[in-house]
């Protein structure tokens, strides 16, 4: 069957963009012609990214909470409406079937967005839970639109387009609702670049104007947009994993530094048990950062090696644009997930990373 195209494919090919498949059974913008300069204009200024392949599963009714608590190690219930929390689902093994973020909507109303390759499977396993208990499950991806705004100018632009939403209240991880022109978009506080940036939920019929609008008023702010690679090299330097690359349903939140977010003490959730008895007996690998010597990115799977003894493998490899340096991501056994620990990669040399190469303290998202 043909790959789906999102509400933005016209219009981000009029502006350059270079289509691929990103999962889930979308195409869409890989880059715009220059991955450096799109990653270093969002640091800079602004950019905007089409995620509109993400998955959105719309989740309501009176035992809506009970079933996205069930799904997710974080706590629904703890939830107040109007607030977004990043989770893991995981199988009854502890592995993790994706990274995604979910919004309370209403009391009995919820949204869940995962990552566009695990939308069929995040919607499936949903409506497979949802068997028996009051609650429905919906996919809306083909009705919303998703652009996300992102960038140390991104609320100096949108306020001006969304005058009737308070951005400067906003808080991380919270949404709220307004007006972009006549057509009223959800706006959520959150992003996968490690800067100041808004999420907008448009009705994909009404999508055009949107774009059309952040282009026209955007260029005043040095708004240009940017594709998945420079989404994968501006989150790099900020150690965020990401599903696919960095984990599967291989790994636990436990290996990937993600386990802060496992709410044991809410009560039951899939894979609960499993991840009780990896805490108590802990995990023989760590996840961390790689700075590495020379310009050439290593390769997907690598061996990061120690006196001659293959410590760990590589998950990703790319320019960190921002910091002047070829980063990567590794799993390596615990004992050496040491900061400054020096390590080979083919034959190149590098130095551990625990903490974000980037902006470490966060200072930039909040803005």
């Amino acid at each position: 069957m043909p790959l789906r195209r999102t509400p933005f494919y016209a219009l981000a090919s009029a502006y350059g963009a270079q289509m691929g498949p990103v999962g889930g059974g979308f195409v869409s913008a890989h880059h715009y012609g220059d991955v450096r300069a799109e990653h270093l204009n969002t640091r800079a200024n602004v950019g905007v990214q089409d995620l509109s392949t993400m998955g959105k599963i719309d989740v309501k009714g009176p035992e809506a909470e009970a079933l996205v608590n069930y799904l997710i190690v974080n706590d629904a219930a703890a939830m107040r409406v109007g607030a977004a929390r990043y989770a893991s689902v995981c199988a009854p093994d502890g592995g993790v079937m994706d990274d995604l973020t979910v919004f309370r909507l209403a009391d009995e109303h919820f949204l869940i967005v995962s990552g566009s390759r695990n939308r069929l499977k995040i919607r499936d396993w949903a409506m497979q839970h949802a068997t028996g208990r009051r609650a429905y499950v919906t996919d809306i991806t083909a009705a919303i639109a998703f652009p996300t705004v992102q960038g140390p100018r991104a609320r100096e632009l949108l306020a001006g387009l969304i005058p009737d939403a308070d951005l400067s209240a906003l808080k991380r991880w919270s949404f709220t609702w307004g007006h972009f022109g006549e057509t009223r978009v959800m706006i959520s506080r959150t992003g996968v670049t490690g800067e100041l940036g808004f999420e907008l939920f448009v009705p994909s019929d009404e999508a055009a104007g949107v774009w059309n609008g952040l282009m026209t008023v955007g260029g005043a702010y040095g708004l240009r947009p940017y594709g998945v690679q420079a989404m994968f090299t501006l989150g790099l330097e900020k150690l965020y994993p990401a599903h696919g690359i960095d984990m599967d349903e291989t790994v636990t939140p436990f290996h990937v530094g993600t386990d802060a977010f496992i709410k044991f003490d809410k009560g039951d959730f899939i894979g609960r048990e499993a991840l009780l008895r990896l805490r108590e007996a802990g995990v023989a690998t760590a996840w961390v950062g790689l700075l590495m010597e020379g310009e050439v990115p290593a390769a997907e799977g690598a061996a990061v090696m120690l006196d001659g003894t293959q410590i760990g493998h590589v998950t990703y490899s790319d320019h960190g644009y921002s910091v002047g340096a070829v980063l990567a991501s590794a799993h390596i056994e615990k004992g050496y997930a040491v900061e400054g620990a020096e390590v080979t990669v083919g034959g190149v040399k590098a130095r551990v990373a625990r903490k974000a190469f980037f902006d470490p303290e966060g200072a930039r998202l909040r803005g």
